[in-house]
């Protein structure tokens, strides 16, 4: 079952923060829907309203809770079948254990505006960032640029759409959002994208991690997103499959 979850979370620190919280619940198979971020009496208020499993919300509350920089934290499921609020609690110091690998913060913060200006010539610095990023951090982060990458296409060119079955979301909406940036394709119920520039046939496993992001977020989290077959493993294209 899919949920959609609100997080509310106190911190003292404003950098870096959506970006350590938005990986982790990427981590956890969640998908980051909007966000907003204002001042409090106590620090910095950064609300998340999140869409994933429900078999997972338990460690993702958790993670969330425990995370370094979160000083307090609740969570409101209205979606869970049976509904419920994890109140406001003191957060330890302990680390979330579903974290990516160390990243740099104020790099992958820098880099959403130059994309956003750069749009739609992209590969250059995610390539560059990819190479510089640690192996752990790679689909993580460069999963959640795609999102918040995907989430602006979607805002700025399809503003305010009228509710869609996910069959016609991808073909309305990410299918020509994506041909903004690749050759993109619908072969039955999966996209095909041909000239992915993150496949370079010299490791195992799928990495067009960008490109699942950004349809993600272009989708608005729903349906789930998976990469089965990438031009990496030796495939002749990269193919992307929706589940609601």
């Amino acid at each position: 079952m899919v949920v959609d979850v609100e997080f509310r979370v106190v911190s003292d620190r404003r950098e870096g923060l959506l970006l350590a919280l938005g990986q982790a619940v990427i981590a956890h198979g969640f998908t980051l829907l909007r966000q907003r971020t204002a001042g409090g009496e106590d620090g910095v208020v950064l609300t998340m309203l999140v869409r994933g499993p429900q078999p997972n919300l338990a460690r993702l509350e958790e993670c969330i809770a425990t995370h370094r920089l979160v000083s307090n934290f609740e969570a409101t499921c209205p979606d869970c079948s049976t509904p419920r609020q994890v109140p406001a609690r003191e957060a330890t110091a302990t680390r979330c254990a579903g974290s990516p690998g160390a990243v740099e913060p104020r790099r992958l913060d820098a880099l959403l505006p130059q994309l956003m200006r750069e749009y739609p010539n992209l590969f250059v610095p995610l390539l560059e960032l990819e190479r510089a990023l640690p192996e752990a951090a790679r689909e993580p982060s460069l999963r959640y640029l795609g999102q918040r990458i995907g989430a602006w296409v979607r805002a700025r060119d399809f503003p305010d759409p009228a509710p869609l079955a996910h069959g016609e979301a991808v073909r309305r909406i990410a299918v020509p959002a994506m041909r903004q940036i690749v050759q993109a394709q619908l072969h039955g119920d999966a996209l095909h994208v041909d000239d992915s520039p993150f496949s370079r046939r010299d490791e195992a496993g799928a990495c067009c991690h960008f490109l699942r992001g950004m349809l993600e977020g272009l989708l608005g989290g729903a349906p789930h997103v998976v990469e089965t077959r990438c031009r990496n493993d030796g495939a002749e294209v990269c193919a992307f499959e929706f589940h609601a």
